[in-house]
């Protein structure tokens, strides 16, 4: 699906990514930084999760993947049917340019058009800017996130 700025910048496309593409959004999956994990496992990780309720489309600008996201699809017994963006990231050299804004649209636009009432997604505590953008974007911070490994 592209998207047509209105005020005449060039355009984002957000494609989504096919099992068979992954290759294109696992670097920038490593990029983040947050995973202690190797590439190999991290492949396998989402070759698993696209057979799940998870989609992953790439960010394009004219023909260049400039970033990735994922979107987790489920029903919470508090939030009805809600979208969990995941993973968002876009190329450090395309940040501070809006296009936060038009991906975030994007997602919500196509979460209602799935039926969704709500979105929630995780943001590492030690991540203030996305917390500021977040808010910004209407989320409001309702609890903490806990993990342990098995």
């Amino acid at each position: 699906m592209t998207i047509f700025a209105e005020n005449g910048r060039m355009e984002l496309a957000f494609n989504k990514i096919l099992k068979k593409d992954l290759d294109k959004i696992i670097p920038f999956v490593m990029e983040l930084g947050e995973y202690q994990t190797d590439e190999a496992l991290l492949r396998a990780r989402f070759q698993e999760m696209l057979t799940q309720n998870y989609e992953c489309f790439g960010i394009f600008l004219k023909d260049e993947i400039i970033g990735v996201f994922g979107l987790w699809f489920m029903t919470r017994h508090y939030a009805g049917k809600s979208c969990e963006p995941d993973h968002v990231y876009i190329k450090p050299e395309y940040q501070n340019r809006g296009f936060g804004k038009e991906i975030f649209e994007f997602i919500f636009r196509y979460s209602r058009e799935k039926g969704c009432e709500t979105s929630e997604l995780n943001s590492y505590v030690q991540n203030f800017r996305s917390h500021k953008f977040y808010m910004n974007h209407g989320y409001v911070i309702k609890g903490y996130h806990f993990l342990k490994k098995l």
